[in-house]
C-alpha cells in the first residue's frame, strides 16, 4: 500500500486560488533546483530562491502553530492507542491524524489561505509570487520526505512529541499495574475518628522501687553547702531535715515523727 503524502492537501489549498501561471513557474523554479535551501520552524518555513536573473530572495510561509493545551490533547489520543505510538516511533504518521485532530477543531494543513501568512523580498506586489510557489512544492516534498516535519511546522519536534508519548505511555501502564495490584492494606489500627482526640487511660502510679520514684522532702538540704550554725546542741541542717519530714507526714495524715533530741 502507497504511504499516505498528505502535502497533497497543502498543495491542492494553494493551487484552488487559480493562478495557473504563477504556480507553472513556480514548479519550473522547484524542478531546476532554484529553491536553495528550506528551513523548518515553528510556524515558520523560510526558503531561499534565486531568480532567473540570479537573484536570491528570501520566501516565508507562516501558520499558526498549535498551542501548548492542543499538543497535550492530541499526544493523549495518540499515546493511547498503541499503533499510533507504533507508527510514529517508526516514522510515520497515523493515517486517521486527520481525524483526531478534526475531533479537537484542528486541521494539520491551512484550510484557506486565510490562515498562511506568505511574504517574499522581492519587488513583486502580488503574492503568492513565483518564489514562493516554488518555496510551496519544495516544502511539500521535504512533507512528504519527513512526514514529521508537517508537525514541526505546527509546533511539535520530532523529538519533543517522541519524549511525549513515551512518558504518556509510561505512565498509563504504571496506572494500569496500580488497578491490577493495589498496595496491600496497612496492618496498623487507625483510631475512629469519634475518638481519636479522647485520652486513653491512665498510666498507673510508678513503682516506688524505680531509682528516682521517691521524691525525699529533705533532699533540696543535700544540694546545699553545709550550713555551720547550731541550735543549742543540735546542728540547723538537722533540725531543718525534721521539720521538711514533719510537715510531709501532716499533709499525708501520718503521725509526725519524732524530733531529734
Amino acid at each position: 500500500m502507497p504511504e499516505q503524502r498528505f502535502s497533497d492537501q497543502f498543495i491542492a489549498m494553494l493551487e484552488s486560488l487559480r493562478m495557473g501561471t504563477t504556480f507553472s513557474a513556480g514548479r519550473r523554479y522547484a524542478r531546476a533546483g532554484q529553491v536553495r535551501s528550506v528551513t523548518i520552524s515553528t510556524s515558520i518555513v523560510t526558503a531561499l530562491v534565486v531568480d532567473e536573473d540570479g537573484e536570491t530572495y528570501r520566501a516565508r510561509i507562516g501558520v499558526k502553530a498549535f498551542t501548548a493545551a492542543d499538543w497535550a490533547r492530541i499526544e493523549r489520543a495518540l499515546a493511547g492507542e498503541a499503533i499510533h505510538a507504533a507508527k510514529l516511533l517508526a516514522g510515520h504518521l497515523p493515517d486517521d491524524l486527520g481525524t483526531i485532530l478534526a475531533g479537537f477543531g484542528l486541521s494539520l494543513f491551512p484550510q484557506s489561505l486565510s490562515e498562511v501568512v506568505l511574504d517574499c523580498s522581492c519587488p513583486g506586489w502580488h503574492k503568492p509570487c513565483r518564489h514562493l510557489t516554488a518555496a510551496c512544492y519544495v516544502l511539500a516534498e521535504e512533507f512528504d520526505a519527513d512526514p514529521f516535519a508537517i508537525l514541526a511546522w505546527r509546533g511539535r519536534g520530532r523529538d519533543e512529541l517522541l519524549e511525549a508519548l513515551r512518558s504518556h505511555r509510561v505512565s498509563a501502564l504504571g496506572h494500569i499495574e496500580r488497578r491490577q495490584h493495589p498496595p496491600a492494606a496497612s496492618t496498623s489500627e487507625t483510631p475512629a475518628s469519634g475518638t481519636f482526640w479522647q485520652a486513653g487511660p491512665r498510666l498507673s502510679a510508678p513503682d516506688p522501687q524505680v531509682p528516682g520514684a521517691v521524691h525525699r522532702p529533705d533532699a533540696i538540704l543535700e544540694q546545699l553547702d553545709p550550713l555551720p550554725l547550731s541550735a543549742g546542741r543540735f546542728d540547723v541542717t538537722d533540725l531543718l531535715r525534721a521539720a521538711y519530714h514533719i510537715v510531709t507526714q501532716r499533709e499525708a495524715g501520718l503521725p509526725p515523727r519524732t524530733r531529734p533530741r
